[in-house]
């Protein structure tokens, strides 16, 4: 799941207390909902949750996917940056196709059903 862009400039000035992502992550309220059809005739809500980073260990985990992607950019470079990276927080490709030079700030699967309290992240 998206949560914001990323810009390179922004992120290897700002510790992550200040960064856009943190600014994100404290207002955003995600909403599930149940896939019926492709032509969503309709559309029934499922859950509805926020990022918790009020848990201190979620809050680490997060903060130090921020700080890996923070580190590669100032040290390596923006090219350097990969899906690979972040146990809950990734940095991902963003725009049509392959070759795509822009970046976003994605939640992880287990993030995501953490967020929705389908299942506890396991830290």
């Amino acid at each position: 799941m998206a949560i914001c862009m990323l810009d390179a400039v922004e992120v290897a000035e700002k510790e992550f207390e200040d960064s856009h992502l943190y600014r994100k992550l404290c207002k955003i309220v995600v909403g599930a909902r149940v896939f019926e059809d492709i032509e969503e005739t309709r559309s029934l809500l499922y859950s509805v949750g926020k990022f918790d980073l009020d848990d201190p260990k979620i809050y680490a985990q997060v903060k130090a996917d921020y700080d890996s992607v923070r580190d590669t950019i100032r040290f390596k470079g923006f090219g350097h940056l990969t899906g690979k990276m972040g146990r809950l927080v990734q940095p991902r490709t963003k725009g049509p196709g392959h070759g795509s030079t822009t970046r976003a700030f994605y939640a992880r699967a287990e993030f995501v059903a953490h967020i929705l309290g389908l299942k506890a992240c396991e830290l």
